[in-house]
């Protein structure tokens, strides 16, 4: 099955959230879910986000059960950064990246990628997480803010996403500013966006639509 890779407008806007509600939705409908982190930076020891998915897979998918969260992984970095500037050694190798992805793939129906950051976020200096999604011929899945300033960041990854031709669906993760979404946001979405959804009401339909098309 197409992979699908959970991106985001940037840090900190639900990007485990959503692929965690994925994996238990997916699972309800009787799929093996897999887990990958390509990269994560911030971690001192055990990678908190990749334990996070990993816990939550094992519970589905017995494929999973002899996995730490160090093998859902590629790369791990202690500085809280952009992998580029994380990997002050210049360690992160692509094809490791790839290689880790076809291993996990082997081991479910369908795999979740959790990226980090958005977009084009660098992994190494010319290299960037959007071309991560392009060489794995990803779905994408795009999680926007409901914050102020969010239809800006939202406009720039859609066009982003639009430019490289990666096939994608985006929904807006409403937990920031939730009380003023309705006025400083949404009206805007409505008026210009026929399909767009709420993270919250929209991932079981989102679910049976990824699953209808596989």
């Amino acid at each position: 099955m197409q992979p699908l890779f959970i991106t985001a407008t940037g840090t900190n806007v639900g990007k485990t959230y959503t692929t965690l509600a994925l994996i238990e939705a997916l699972a309800s409908r009787g799929l093996r879910v897999g887990v990958f982190k390509p990269v994560e930076t911030g971690v001192k020891h055990t990678p908190p986000d990749a334990t996070i998915l990993l816990e939550a897979c094992q519970k589905v998918n017995s494929g999973f059960k002899d996995l730490t969260p160090l093998d859902i992984t590629a790369y791990t970095f202690a500085l809280p950064a952009a992998p580029f500037c994380a990997d002050a050694q210049g360690e992160i190798d692509i094809s490791q990246i790839l290689g880790k992805y076809d291993a996990l793939s082997k081991r479910c129906d369908l795999l979740l990628i959790e990226g980090a950051g958005g977009l084009m976020v660098p992994i190494t200096r010319d290299y960037m997480m959007i071309d991560l999604i392009r060489d794995l011929n990803a779905k994408t899945l795009l999680v926007t803010p409901s914050r102020l300033g969010c239809i800006n960041e939202t406009l720039l990854s859609i066009e982003a996403l639009k430019t490289h031709n990666i096939d994608f669906d985006w929904c807006v993760n409403l937990y920031e500013d939730k009380e003023d979404f309705e006025k400083v946001t949404q009206p805007y979405y409505d008026a210009v966006f026929s399909k767009w959804w709420c993270l919250e009401k929209g991932i079981e339909k989102f679910v049976h639509s990824h699953c209808t098309n596989l």
